[in-house]
């Protein structure tokens, strides 16, 4: 049989849907990995086997503190979100589009400014409690950070349940409570160990809160890795605990795995129910639903903003720290360093929708054994180690012409790599969403793969494309991690300049890092409240 124009076409269009996606993965995460554990290799000294090296860097004590910590971290994320997801499965209209995005902010929020939030908030308001710093600081700013997952991800599941099977219950004898237990409670369980696992997966690798509320006492596998390799230079020790850190990674979206198919195949929901409505005493709940959240979402961010314009607990109000984001500090000003991160994040994030759409669409079209490798890559890199990247990076730009190794590329893709993951999983709902047959119907009109795809697929999908935008600009914009090993005078992003600052006695210096994080959060609210005006207003974008 001759293949005609058309399935060629096609064939190729196919590929390259696959091409893309896998090049640039192999590029920028495959790549740095490999010549990392390259370099391990050439390095080590023939008589330190692996056992040496775990014996030398502790390295079964630092997987156990930090499996510990995330589990903690985990917990209490779930226990004080509970509240919130019940107030979003029954918040209607305008209440609801408000709530998320209040929800939203501290997720998307640089993992520094909520590290200096917390900061001001333990060492002000919160001064008495003698917490401060160390790990009990850490598993509240992890809550706070992760709320958002939690309510979005369980939330989102409980407003679209079916309330059948609980009137049923109801009707028969039971009360509000048992019917809730035995009935809702049991569907809720795979959504709830989804945004667990996504938690649990997050703070494993947490860096940036801990090194700032940790005071360098603190030690993690994420954390041990950038001391290793930055501090010491101990190259093997730290692709050691890499490895180990990467074989953690791989476990948690594992499980995510298992509960996210568990989730798809219960079809016990219906989308787009309407929230039910609230009456009676349930307003007094939900007056004390709302005060928990403002107090636990918003309270950090309001001690923030005004320890911005009062550095000092008791200290005079001043406006020295916004003043001096234009006084060059190293030749470069905050206001210039704020402009290059919002062009990075911007060129960032027109690479992670390109790419991740195309991903999206590859994994969309993919079925059995090769969808499910597919997604797995597809999610490995919003879980591993900035630092292992990082790190990783240093090493393949050395060994780049000077011209590739200073290209303004390079910051925008490491901050695009990031943010791919959250773009494949928001685009990939909204494909299957798409009805076949209208595909079909322009198909048999004689209309190409590509027309098929930019007549009806992008129109439908459209808005999703643009969420998925929203929350790429902010996670780029946020990048600490890997952007802090790449960074020189003249490329430095504002959370990196933030961290530094903190690292800097005096009290401008402080002011300055907190002004910034102001910055920060403002910007991050505007694209949160623009990826709410874009999303569709069913399903969830996590």
């Amino acid at each position: 049989m001759v293949a005609t124009p058309g399935r060629a076409a096609t064939a190729s269009g196919a590929v390259a849907l696959r091409v893309i996606p896998v090049a640039f993965l192999a590029i920028f995460f495959l790549w740095p990995v490999a010549a990392l554990v390259r370099r391990a290799i050439t390095v080590r000294n023939p008589d330190d086997s692996i056992g040496a090296l775990i014996d030398r860097t502790h390295a079964w004590h630092l997987l156990g503190v930090t499996l510990a910590q995330a589990g903690a971290s985990t917990l209490l994320a779930l226990v004080v979100a509970f509240p919130i997801v019940w107030l979003y499965a029954r918040m209607p209209g305008a209440g609801s589009v408000v709530l998320t995005v209040i929800v939203t902010v501290p997720f998307v929020l640089p993992t520094v400014v909520v590290g200096v939030a917390f900061r001001a908030l333990l060492s002000g308001p919160l001064g008495g409690l003698g917490v401060g710093d160390g790990w009990n600081a850490v598993l509240a700013a992890h809550a706070f950070l992760n709320v958002a997952v939690v309510v979005r991800v369980v939330g989102a599941a409980w407003r679209s349940l079916d309330t059948r099977a609980e009137e049923a219950a109801r009707t028969l004898g039971a009360s509000r409570s048992r019917a809730w237990w035995t009935v809702v409670a049991p569907r809720l369980l795979p959504a709830l160990g989804g945004a667990a696992t996504l938690v649990f997966l997050f703070c494993s690798t947490s860096f940036g809160v801990i090194i700032i509320l940790g005071d360098g006492a603190l030690r993690t596998l994420e954390t041990e890795i950038y001391t290793q390799a930055v501090g010491y230079f101990r190259i093997p020790e730290a692709v050691l605990l890499s490895m180990l850190q990467i074989v953690v990674v791989v476990a948690v979206l594992v499980c995510s795995r298992v509960f996210s198919d568990t989730g798809s195949s219960s079809g016990s929901a219906r989308a787009g129910r309407r929230p039910p409505p609230i009456g009676g005493l349930t307003w007094l709940a939900v007056i004390g639903a709302w005060a928990w959240t403002l107090v636990l979402l918003v309270g950090p961010i309001l001690v923030l903003a005004i320890r911005s314009v009062r550095p000092s607990v008791g200290g005079q109000w001043t406006l020295d720290g916004y003043r001096a984001m234009s006084v060059p500090v190293n030749g470069v000003t905050p206001l210039a360093t704020l402009r290059y991160s919002l062009t990075t994040a911007l060129l960032a994030m027109v690479i992670a929708v390109v790419v991740g759409l195309l991903a999206g669409l590859a994994l969309h079209r993919s079925r059995g054994v090769a969808g499910v490798i597919g997604n797995g890559l597809a999610m490995i890199p919003l879980g591993i180690s900035a630092v292992t990247l990082g790190f990783g990076y240093l090493i393949v730009l050395a060994a780049l012409p000077p011209e590739v190794a200073a290209s303004p590329l390079v910051i925008p893709c490491v901050q695009a790599l990031i943010a791919i993951p959250v773009v494949v999983r928001i685009v990939i709902p909204a494909l299957e969403a798409v009805p076949q047959r209208l595909r079909e119907a322009a198909a048999v009109l004689g209309a190409s793969p590509l027309r098929v795809f930019a007549t009806v697929d992008l129109p439908l999908i459209g808005r999703s494309v643009g969420a998925a935008g929203g929350f790429a600009f902010v996670m780029a914009l946020g990048e600490f991690g890997a952007t802090s090993f790449l960074a020189r005078a003249d490329t430095t992003t504002l959370p990196v300049m933030i961290g530094s600052a903190l690292n800097r006695p005096g009290a401008t210096e402080l002011a300055t890092a907190m002004a910034a994080s102001m910055v920060l959060v403002l910007v991050t609210t505007g694209a949160v409240l623009l990826v709410e005006f874009l999303r569709p207003r069913t399903g969830t974008l996590i």
